[in-house]
C-alpha cells in the first residue's frame, strides 16, 4: 500500500520481555487466515521485524492461534506461517512468523533494508 517512516519504533521492554529484534513502522495490507477454522480476515500492518508483526484488526485472533499471513504492499507480497502470541482487545494482534520459506525472508530483508535505510 503506501510507504512508511523507516525509523524504528520504541523497542525497550513490553509485556514480552526484552525485543530480539527492533520492529520498524511498516504500513501495508494483511489477510489473516486461521489455519484451524479457515477463517479470513483483512488486516493493517502497522509494525514489523524479521521475527513478526504487529496487524491491526477490531476483532483479534485468540493467542496461540496458528494462522497464514499474506502481507502486501507495492513492493512485494510476503507469505508465512505464524501464530498469534499477544492479543490487544479491539486494536490487534501480534504475530510471530513461524518458518518462513527462504525466498520469503528475501522479500522480507529487501522490505527491512529499504526501511533501515
Amino acid at each position: 500500500m503506501g510507504e512508511s517512516a523507516g525509523t524504528p519504533t520504541a523497542s525497550g521492554t513490553s509485556s514480552l520481555g526484552w525485543r530480539v529484534v527492533p520492529r520498524y513502522t511498516l504500513i501495508a495490507t494483511a489477510e489473516i487466515v486461521d489455519v484451524a477454522s479457515d477463517t479470513r480476515m483483512s488486516g493493517r500492518i502497522s509494525e514489523i521485524s524479521r521475527k513478526g508483526c504487529y496487524v491491526d484488526v477490531l476483532n483479534p485472533l485468540p493467542v496461540e492461534s496458528l494462522i497464514n499471513v499474506c502481507i502486501s504492499r507495492d513492493q512485494g507480497t510476503f507469505v508465512s506461517p505464524g501464530e498469534i502470541i499477544y492479543v490487544q482487545e479491539g486494536m490487534g494482534m501480534g504475530v510471530a512468523f513461524r518458518d518462513p520459506a527462504g525466498n520469503q525472508l528475501k522479500i522480507l530483508d529487501s522490505w527491512l533494508a529499504e526501511l533501515t535505510s
